[in-house]
């Protein structure tokens, strides 16, 4: 259930920084702790770095993972695991809340004394996962280390209003799809208020802000959501080439509307973050990539990212 180089409680003074990865739709956790790991051997951070892959099966329809004994089944549709949804198992839990416990255990200085950074990725779904909990987790800041997001080619995002990006200049499906001539980020978008008539439920978690009753995110201010979407330090990472509708694109009329293309969307989400709100999230397009997270973690550019230096 929970994929990782070092035990979580036993004490370990050599580990200087953690990394946490999630996985894709597939819910396949040993594939991406393979990724990590690989990663982590090629920036040469194994030693110091605690490498953890959780893992979220569910016995739901469309899902149907065999569980072991005891296993929480995540719900695997509407307000999901992707979104800091309830297990459908046992609903005092949510998905977010199980990340939770895991920072809480790396801060422990009993167990880390020398653990400073704390690094939550995702690719796909998973990036899915990590851009909502990076808006909504509620132990950031009380930690005692610094904690970063990595968030590679989601099919969406939480957009903060009910603006959405216009189909012109870089809007546009046409400039969206010949995107992969290009390895840095587009940036000239065009923003305004949204036709809901078109897609009723564009602006409803996890899309948007509205329609929250359930899950991690209940009883939470949007404007609490807003400004932590703003404020915590997150990296965006775009396959040069992921600009086909390939491994679970979202196409539905609510993801659609944020943009043609997964690349496109997420250029015009940190646009629109950045531009409109203040935000200095970070974009960065990886050469040659599609969606793929291999190829997207075990880039030279990307090693970085993801193993920062620990703080001294």
């Amino acid at each position: 259930m929970v994929y990782r180089t070092y035990s979580l409680t036993k004490p370990n003074p050599s580990v200087r920084r953690a990394l946490i990865i999630v996985h894709g739709a597939l819910r396949n956790a040993d594939h991406y702790f393979s990724t990590a790991t690989t990663a982590g051997f090629l920036a040469g951070a194994l030693e110091d770095t605690l490498i953890i892959a959780p893992a979220f099966h569910s016995s739901d329809p469309g899902c149907l993972d065999k569980l072991a004994a005891n296993e929480v089944s995540w719900s695997c549709r509407g307000d999901s695991w992707r979104s800091g949804g309830a297990a459908t198992s046992h609903p005092e839990l949510t998905s977010f809340g199980f990340v939770d416990e895991i920072l809480r255990r790396l801060a422990d200085k009993r167990a880390f004394p020398n653990l400073t950074t704390i690094v939550v990725a995702g690719h796909s779904a998973g990036g899915q996962f990590v851009t909502r909990y990076e808006m909504a987790n509620r132990v950031h800041g009380t930690l005692g280390v610094q904690v970063e997001y990595v968030v590679a080619n989601p099919s969406s995002y939480v957009w903060p209003d009910a603006n959405r990006v216009l189909p012109i200049e870089d809007g546009s499906a046409a400039a969206a799809a010949i995107a992969w001539k290009d390895e840095t980020p587009h940036t000239h978008f065009q923003f305004g208020p949204f036709d809901g008539a078109k897609a009723p439920d564009f602006d409803h978690w996890p899309y948007g802000l509205k329609g929250r009753t359930g899950g991690y995110t209940v009883g939470m201010s949007d404007g609490q959501l807003v400004g932590q979407l703003v404020s915590r330090p997150t990296t965006y990472l775009f396959g040069q080439v992921d600009v086909l509708p390939l491994g679970g694109f979202d196409d539905s009329p609510p993801a659609l509307v944020q943009g043609a293309t997964r690349r496109a969307r997420g250029e015009a989400f940190v646009t629109y973050i950045n531009a409109r709100l203040g935000a200095s999230a970070k974009a960065l397009i990886v050469p040659e990539c599609g969606h793929n997270d291999r190829c997207m973690f075990t880039t030279d550019a990307v090693l970085g990212v993801i193993f920062p230096q620990a703080a001294p």
